[in-house]
């Protein structure tokens, strides 16, 4: 069955460095757009980052441009985040995302939380 397992969350002080990583299988990983969202209780989800099929083109928020960087390795089916400089605003459960035209799935969310 389709799975997105991400990992790598946790706690961080302000500055610190995580790279979450979301391991995908059960769908042809080098077909789908691949994504990272973020949410806070009580709000909606956020579109963080998305990377196309091949990696060539990244998209961010721009509260995280120049500090996160989105990556992904198809023979592994793995996509990465890697966040910089992290701010207590980052502070959410981040969760991956793959698309195509007609099928979309979501991991299960790992938490991130930047504090002293």
């Amino acid at each position: 069955q389709v799975q997105l397992v991400e990992s790598g969350g946790g706690l961080v002080q302000p500055g610190g460095s995580l790279r979450l990583s979301c391991a995908a299988s059960g769908f042809t990983f080098s077909n789908y757009a691949m994504s990272w969202y973020r949410q806070v209780p009580g709000t909606v989800h956020n579109l963080v980052s998305t990377i196309t099929t091949t990696g060539v083109s990244t998209t961010y928020l721009n509260s995280v441009k120049g500090r996160f960087t989105i990556s992904r390795d198809n023979a592994k089916s793995t996509v990465y985040l890697q966040m910089n400089d992290l701010k207590p605003e980052d502070t959410a459960t981040y969760y991956c995302n793959a698309r195509t035209g007609t099928n979309e799935y979501w991991g299960q969310g790992t938490q991130v939380t930047v504090s002293s």
